[in-house]
């Protein structure tokens, strides 16, 4: 075998490539704070930022970070708050989380139809809270509970609900959300950039005076969320392990969401006390990304923000944890797969040590050459692995986890994962490693600055952690980490890996510390749909620049060569020296059960050149990569780096495709593992949910249970996926390609890197599936051990037409596309009836395929029938809101403005069109006609494709809070056996 050095000298060039050691690097390795002033506003920024990225700090305190990028009319917002569940009174967990949830329900000037009744209502409401948290007699909470409901439900006369995101869906917003975590709270938009005055009225009156209402609605949205994390294993884990890593720190005294006791006694004046001590503007951030002129922005954010008053406070300060001398066992029990996780507590934010550790990630993990990778992941020692490391403000936390093989126990995992562990500190790695991670880091870092979410992301977790103190050293990461030796790595190992690590074992069978949140009874409170506030109506009546949308011509923004006997689609790329490159294969699954099993193997495979060890590793070295992946109908080989290494890449792949050999012990261990991975799946909710669709869809035989028997996969040979994959070349496939290269350079470089057979073999024959007619209505139920339900509506409609995109389009924004929309508005803002819930006419993706109508509730159990029939009540009678089917419209049109097909995507835009029979850009037909489109035409769609229909309810649930008789009053029930379901 061929021995791979990663210091060989292409590989070195690249490394230089990517850290700059050219003419020159000595000044943009100097990374340090520097002022300017520009139109009046003083601003700091690093030199050399490569986001350019601007800090102002106002005459009150509040902190303004903007990063200019023009890739399309947009901008990403984040508003942060340094405060989180960390800050949360002790008597009053999961504070910080509901205050995120009411910042969404307006203020004294939005969000209310008359302010002066409405006001002495909610003052009522919150002294009835008061007196509910005090009082310890049932009866008498019952008693204090129903005048809750009784003066929430008046008081929602006067309320608007879901104004707030109206007022954003009105100005084009996207992805408007909130989170909440243990040293943060954070307000999410993306916007049009030419809404930024309105947006910045709306969010500085937003913040102004929020105003508590609709609260025990929002409340019982907060139960349902507690008992969704109930039902997540994994969160369980996440929770187990924090709480023995910090035993006196709140990043596990105290979970974000909070306890179920101070969930059932909340008080709004503590919340109203945490807005006061904490959203002050000397703790908070308006950090932008986007398209937009800074000096501008800044003064307008300064107009609108400078009523905010600072205000000292006192933030978290803890005392530090104590050393764990010991190791520390914990345990969680849960339907989900067996699987162990070890972790250690590590320094805090801006540390060498940090750096050093978050560097030794990729040493033990990257994809292709870390140890766990190598050693663990190729040769399939274990079911699953992997590591993390979770940096926060005072500490943070290094971990790895696995999964366990058939016949493996969990303690055998953690000698194995532990083994890794020691090889690292003991050095057991090449130091061209080092080295091959940075090359890799720069080209993600080159990835993530195209993007507005990238840049957010950086800027906001060094708000965070730092008060953005350390975005210097934020910059200069990748110059610091290239300065990282492998004696740092190994001190940095044996300093913290000791025998001080928290062990969680996560096992098979019920979680009998599980409670639920019971469900109050809550009268359907009124949500004013239709109705404006004053200043809604005077933000409507803003003027604003309109964005002018912007279509791909698939004759001028792409070209079609004819190559050989295929097609070549190219797209040049004028802005870097990165390529993409696909061959793409009108053939997956479908036409061969085996290929995606020849895929999997192919990974473990080496030639009588290389070992599948050491392409990995040159792989790795070059920061480039091929993948082959298979879906349903097609397979696509896809190729990602610098141009400089295109003809290495490409004609590395079609060696090893060609040449690779049979491992026989490679393949036991995969069957193994499938078998393994097919256990599992039918303990993973997610898994029987999804089967359930497609049994919904397509009846018995159907994609997801019409799979090779274990029988088939064991009688399987090395030289049955072998011939496969040599002869993969050989069918029918198309290429794309985005990158510097001419056509003509590609063409010349493709006949000798990929040189086409002169006649493709033909494809094998497609299976195909047939539609479900549902003449009935029809209940597939499975039972699985969770606290909550969940449902699902199906129903096949009708052949796909183009025709109807439109129509389907703005039909789904205002049926159940969003928090604005019809569905979420009833039966989560009105009925509280649900934490999620949506509704969609789906569009299939190829023109064979149907319209289906789905819609989904996920509930507490004994809510099951009332969120099932407040579903089916919306589905059998549209509401008509005017001014939300406008907003709808408004929506689709401000969404398409402001999209931008750039780089590689009007080659994806132009496969998509082909599956759909079409040959232009289907937006452009989309945004013509939904001004055409009105209510009327909505009402007459949904009344013949939707209502009063009959439907297949797929519903996963627990029987020992689900009775057979109310699953029979939805319709027949059929329980359906993981064995049907699966397959297998």
């Amino acid at each position: 075998m061929k021995h791979i050095n990663f210091k060989n000298n292409k590989s070195l060039l690249l490394v230089l490539f990517f850290l700059g050691l050219f003419k020159g690097f000595s000044q943009q390795n100097d990374f340090h704070w520097e002022e300017k002033t520009s139109n009046g506003y003083t601003y700091k920024y690093v030199s050399n930022d490569p986001m350019q990225a601007r800090f102002y700090t106002l005459d009150n305190g509040l902190q303004v970070i903007l990063s200019v990028n023009q890739k399309e009319p947009r901008i990403a917002v984040n508003i942060a708050v340094r405060a989180g569940s960390n800050n949360d009174p002790k008597e009053h967990t999961g504070l910080a989380h509901y205050l995120e949830h009411i910042l969404f329900k307006g203020t004294d000037k939005f969000g209310s139809l008359d302010w002066e009744k409405e006001a002495p209502l909610l003052q009522e409401i919150e002294e009835l809270y008061e007196v509910y948290n005090k009082t310890t007699d049932p009866d008498e909470r019952k008693e204090i509970y129903t005048k809750i409901d009784q003066v929430s439900n008046e008081a929602s006369k006067y309320a608007i609900a879901g104004e707030y995101d109206k007022l954003m869906t009105e100005i084009g917003s996207q992805s408007t959300n909130a989170h909440t975590w243990v040293e943060e709270t954070v307000y999410k938009e993306d916007i049009p950039s030419n809404a930024i005055d309105k947006f910045l009225d709306i969010q500085a009156e937003r913040f102004r005076n929020p105003v508590v209402r609709l609260f025990h609605t929002e409340l019982e949205a907060v139960y349902e969320e507690k008992n969704r994390s109930s039902d997540n294993d994994g969160r369980k884990v996440m929770e187990k392990m924090s709480d023995a890593l910090f035993p006196t720190h709140n990043y596990g005294q105290q979970t974000t969401i909070g306890t179920i006791e101070h969930l059932k006694n909340p008080s709004i004046s503590a919340i109203k006390d945490y807005y006061q001590t904490y959203y002050v503007p000397n703790n908070m951030a308006i950090i932008m990304v986007g398209d937009f002129n800074p000096d501008l922005l800044i003064e307008k954010i300064d107009n609108h923000f400078s009523y905010m008053a600072a205000k000292t406070f006192d933030g978290y300060n803890p005392k530090p944890e104590k050393p764990i001398s010991e190791p520390i066992t914990r345990e969680v029990f849960g339907p989900t797969a067996e699987n162990i996780r070890i972790a250690w507590r590590t320094p805090e934010y801006n540390s060498k040590d940090a750096r050093i550790l978050s560097l030794i990630s990729n040493v033990l993990s990257n994809g292709k050459a870390g140890l766990l990778d190598i050693n663990i992941k190729q040769k399939q020692v274990l079911q699953e692995a992997y590591n993390f490391h979770m940096q926060l403000k005072d500490y943070g936390v290094f971990a790895v986890a696995g999964t366990p093989k058939e016949g493996q126990s969990l303690d055998e995992v953690k000698d194995i994962l532990m083994g890794e562990i020691e090889k690292l500190k003991k050095g057991d790695f090449s130091s061209d490693l080092l080295a091959a991670i940075i090359s890799n880091y720069k080209l993600q870092e080159q990835q993530a600055l195209k993007f507005n979410n990238g840049r957010l992301s950086s800027l906001l977790s060094v708000y965070i952690k730092s008060n953005s103190n350390a975005w210097d050293e934020e910059v200069a990461s990748l110059t610091n980490l290239s300065k990282i030796t492998k004696e740092d790595v190994v001190r940095v190992a044996n300093k913290y890996f000791r025998e001080n690590y928290v062990a969680v074992y996560k096992r098979k069978g019920t979680d009998k510390s599980i409670m639920n949140v019971e469900k109050p009874p809550i009268t359907p409170i009124e949500t004013n749909a239709g109705k404006q506030s004053a200043f809604v109506k005077n933000i409507k009546s803003m003027k604003e620049e309109p964005i002018q949308p912007s279509w791909v011509d698939f004759k001028k923004d792409l070209q079609k060569v004819s190559y050989g006997n295929t097609e070549l689609l190219y797209v040049h790329n004028d802005e870097n020296q990165l390529f993409n490159m696909t061959y793409r294969f009108d053939m997956g699954e479908y036409h061969n059960a085996y290929l995606p099993l020849a895929i999997s193997y192919f990974k473990y495979l080496s030639t009588n050149k290389y070992s599948s060890e050491e392409l990995n590793k040159k792989l790795y070295a070059l920061a480039s990569n091929y993948s082959i992946s298979v879906s349903n109908e097609e397979t696509t080989v896809n190729f990602y780096g610098l141009n400089e290494n295109f003809d290495e890449l490409i004609s590395l792949f079609e060696y090893v495709i060609s040449n690779c050999e049979a491992n026989e012990n490679a393949l036991e261990e995969l069957k193994s593992r499938i078998f393994k991975i097919r256990k599992d799946n039918k303990s993973n909710k997610r898994n029987i949910f999804s089967g359930l669709n497609n049994y919904a869809v397509y009846g018995e035989k159907n994609p997801f249970n019409d799979v090779l028997s274990n029988e088939d996969i064991q009688n399987i040979t090395s030289k049955k996926l072998v011939d496969l994959l040599h002869s993969l070349l050989k069918f029918k496939h198309e290429v794309s390609y985005y990158g510097p290269l001419t056509v003509k350079e590609l063409e010349t470089k493709l006949k000798v890197n990929h040189p086409l057979p002169k006649t493709f073999n033909s494809y094998p024959q497609k299976k195909t599936f047939n539609y479900t007619k549902q003449l009935e209505n029809k209940v597939l139920f499975v039972d699985y051990d969770m606290v909550q339900s969940e449902i699902r509506w199906v129903r096949n409609v009708e052949q796909y037409d183009v025709s109807q995109e439109p129509m389907i389009s703005i039909f789904n924004e205002y049926f159940g596309g969003g928090m604005g929309s019809i569905v979420f508005q009833t039966i989560r803002e009105s009925k509280a009836l649900a934490y999620s819930t949506y509704a969609s006419y789906t569009i299939p993706y190829k023109k064979e395929q149907m319209f289906q109508m789905s819609a989904y509730v996920g509930s507490q159990s004994d809510k099951m029938l009332e969120a099932v029939a407040a579903m089916n009540e919306l589905l059998n009678d549209l509401p008509e809101d005017k001014e939300s089917f406008k907003l709808a419209k408004e929506a689709i049109k401000k969404s398409i403005q402001t999209q931008r097909i750039t780089e590689g995507e009007p080659i994806r835009l132009y496969y998509n069109a082909l599956k759909k029979g079409i040959d232009y850009d289907l937006r452009k037909s989309i945004y013509e006609a939904v001004d055409m489109i009105d209510f009327e035409q909505i009402k007459d769609f949904h009344n013949q494709k939707v209502a009063n229909k009959f439907y297949t309810y797929c519903i996963v649930g627990s029987k020992d809070h689900i009775t057979t008789e109310d699953l029979e009053k939805i319709g027949e029930l059929q329980m359906v056996s993981l064995e049907e379901l699966f397959g297998y």
